[in-house]
């Protein structure tokens, strides 16, 4: 699908994390679709942010930060319509690293707490202030970027994976809480994707580690591995998202939409 081919209605659609890979992608794709677009995100506003684009600074970590993003949200725009849990960070890490030749990549606590706070915690402390003024207005969509690892499961990346099957159970968990206030509740769960920030050579480095291959063998047999012979697209998420938001969905809520080319353990 292409942009413009739906319409937001002006829409106030905040995204975290929305100043690179998928939230950078998917901040566009909205603000071309008509939405007002909002970014939450602990990097300042790029140089290349679109016109008509706001950005606030927050660490979604700290309920204060939170909070008082959301509240500034609320007065500048009005209202709050949707909300992207998009933030999220991953550090490829084997429980016990049995192959012993290159120390760091075995999970410690410094590991799990930044995993945990950011893709657990944050999708929580969002998620709980902006329900409370989606409740107030007796509407909103949540929609919480999850991953296919927290679905299947993913070697090397076990924690990684854990924070997304929470988030999977935050999504499935809320819907039920929150259907009553006419607020839908949805998760998405990408798999193989093109390259982003996050997917740099520390974390390729990493996962290559964890897996005993080589980094150049990341990434290939791709028709073995996907259905559809390919990575996904960032702007197929984005498309995806769009949807979700808007009133085309309006009877999805309290379930993770798997958008990973066919891609899983079978």
């Amino acid at each position: 699908m292409s942009a413009g081919w739906l319409d937001l209605n002006n829409n106030v659609v905040v995204v975290t994390g929305g100043c690179s890979g998928i939230g950078e992608t998917l901040v566009g794709m909205l603000h071309r679709n008509n939405a007002h677009v909002v970014v939450v995100d602990r990097a300042a506003k790029p140089a290349n942010a679109p016109d008509g684009v706001d950005y606030f600074q927050a660490d979604i970590t700290q309920r204060d930060s939170v909070e008082h993003t959301v509240a500034a949200i609320k007065k500048q725009c009005g209202r709050i319509d949707g909300w992207v849990n998009n933030a999220g960070v991953n550090r490829p890490r084997l429980l016990v690293d049995y192959y012993q030749t290159t120390p760091g990549f075995e999970l410690n606590e410094e590991d799990y707490d930044f995993m945990v706070n950011i893709n657990q915690k944050g999708v929580y402390l969002c998620a709980q202030s902006v329900a409370r003024v989606m409740i107030a207005q007796q509407s909103g969509v949540i929609i919480n970027i999850a991953s296919e690892a927290g679905i299947e499961g993913s070697r090397g990346q076990s924690c990684y994976a854990a924070t997304k099957a929470a988030v999977h159970a935050f999504t499935l968990s809320w819907a039920k809480e929150l259907g009553k206030f006419n607020i839908r509740v949805v998760g998405v769960a990408p798999g193989i994707n093109e390259p982003t920030p996050m997917g740099g050579i520390e974390y390729q480095t990493a996962l290559a580690y964890t897996r005993g291959i080589n980094i150049s063998d990341i990434g290939d047999n791709y028709s073995e591995k996907l259905p559809l012979g390919r990575p996904g697209k960032l702007s197929e998420i984005a498309d995806l998202c769009c949807f979700l938001v808007s009133s085309h969905a309006s009877y999805i809520t309290g379930t993770t939409i798997n958008i990973t080319g066919g891609k899983s353990k079978g």
